[in-house]
């Protein structure tokens, strides 16, 4: 076996396997009161977080489930009422270990093989690690915990840190009423993190938080928020996966960021859900005055994604800029996209969308920008670029552009296209076979979004699309 078959037996070996794991608590399958009343007592929350998850669950069931957006993956087959809602593992320690070995030996192998630990030397300011329902491991460097940096999971942090967590927790980024699975996400949600950023604190090293879905048929809920202060700095970095099954799994979760004057919040995700996985998540930021915000996604793997992350632009100068890759392949519908809201004047923002299919895939760019009445100097700039395989694939555009404001700047660019044969065989001519010469087209194809995450990242993110390419996965 020559090193690369083994590098790519390795990678995917970190995502594939599955672990026993005892659990200590198991809700019944669906969502009902009782259900939602036994997360918040497993959790001893208190009364006001009970009275929001309740207020969400009514929510939930009066919301149709979304049915109207034209070309949408088909959502027929999710059947809350077959979803494990919650599963909290058997650790010794609510909240979360804060050394390794003090885990179970099955779920320290588990992040063993994702390479948790070794990231978390090499290249991170902190470490989240959330197995199942509840995150098992969270760990800051002390430098970055002087400075009055916060990073914990969320179920912690409503004990903690109950104002601030009660003044932001889906009240004005992400509320229930937003769409039927953010309420959803509101009534079960479990685990996250919470980042907390002082004023004028730049946190030099990115931060992480791995969730990882073992069992069959279950749902996968955390809860991100995010608090960044004025003139302060922090880059997040989310890794998602799951192994494969026969039933559907169901991810969604929400994430909630609050950028203050002046501050920075970059945050990124590499998400590798198996094939069985609906995952539909609702993210939303709120960036105020010379505020930056800044998302970098790469979404492969799941059976349909649903994934739109927005910003809503607030303050003058305020800024906001998407960078987005999408995968589909087989049986695959990834429908991702951005939304931006220039709600002030002044305010700037630029999507780069990239999306790859093959083997009958379907990817779509669906995307919003609205420039409200008061956005007078505002300006847009979207790019959407897809690349096909084959002529079973799909690919889409769907921009929405609200203009309510005549003295703005906006500025839209779609190319559709396949790998051009005389493309491959100019490289053939140079040495390289058929595989790698397309491979390294789409290498060149992604390169905006691996410039923008950490080496480490971006080695992965490149060898989690070789192994797409090659049908390795899920």
């Amino acid at each position: 076996m020559s090193s690369d078959d083994l590098q790519d037996t390795n990678t995917e070996a970190r995502f594939e396997f599955k672990k026993e794991q005892k659990a200590a608590e198991v809700a019944e399958k669906g969502l009902t009161e009782e259900t939602v009343r036994m997360i918040s007592e497993d959790k001893d929350e208190p009364e006001w977080m009970l009275e929001r998850r309740l207020k969400a669950l009514n929510v939930y069931q009066e919301m149709p489930m979304p049915t109207d957006w034209p070309g949408q993956p088909d959502l027929s087959d999710v059947n809350v009422g077959e979803i494990l809602p919650y599963i909290r593992p058997d650790i010794e320690t609510r909240g979360g270990e804060d050394d390794w070995d003090d885990l179970p030996d099955e779920i320290q192998d588990t992040f063993d093989k994702l390479g948790i630990p070794e990231a978390e030397k090499k290249a991170l300011s902190g470490v989240g690690a959330q197995y199942e329902s509840e995150v098992v491991y969270q760990n800051m460097k002390e430098e970055w915990e002087d400075k009055g940096v916060v990073f914990m999971n969320m179920d912690k942090a409503v004990q903690e840190h109950p104002e601030i967590v009660r003044e932001y927790f889906m009240t004005r980024a992400v509320p229930p009423t937003d769409n039927k699975f953010a309420a959803l996400h509101g009534a079960v949600w479990s685990g996250g993190s919470f980042v907390y950023v002082p004023e004028g604190v730049t946190v030099q090293m990115p931060i992480q938080a791995y969730f990882r879905m073992n069992s069959e048929g279950m749902g996968q809920f955390e809860h991100t928020l995010i608090v960044a202060e004025e003139n302060s700095e922090v880059h997040y970095i989310e890794g998602c996966s799951a192994p494969q099954y026969a039933t559907h799994n169901l991810h969604s979760g929400g994430v909630e960021v609050f950028v203050k004057e002046g501050a920075h919040v970059q945050y990124s995700t590499v998400q590798n859900w198996s094939k069985n996985t609906y995952n539909l998540n609702t993210k939303r930021a709120i960036v105020e005055s010379d505020g930056r915000m800044e998302w970098i996604s790469g979404s492969m793997g799941s059976k349909a994604t649903m994934l739109y992350p927005s910003s809503v632009l607030q303050g003058p100068g305020a800024s906001d800029n998407h960078i987005t890759i999408a995968f589909a392949g087989e049986g695959q519908n990834i429908d991702t996209g951005a939304k931006v809201y220039h709600n002030a004047p002044d305010t700037k923002s630029t999507i780069e969308s990239k999306s790859i299919s093959k083997d009958g895939g379907r990817t779509n760019y669906r995307g919003l920008v609205h420039m409200g009445t008061n956005a007078a100097g505002a300006s847009t700039s979207v790019e959407c670029d897809a690349l096909m395989f084959d002529n079973e694939s799909t690919s889409d555009t769907m921009p929405y552009m609200e203009i309510r404001e005549s003295d703005v700047d906006v500025a839209h660019e779609a190319t559709v296209g396949k790998i051009g044969d005389e493309d491959v065989f100019y490289l053939q001519s140079r040495g390289l076979d058929d595989d790698d010469a397309k491979q390294m087209i789409v290498a060149g194809f992604i390169e905006p979004i691996t410039e923008e995450l950490p080496i480490e990242y971006a080695v992965e993110l490149n060898r989690l699309i070789e192994l797409e390419m090659e049908g390795s996965l899920g």
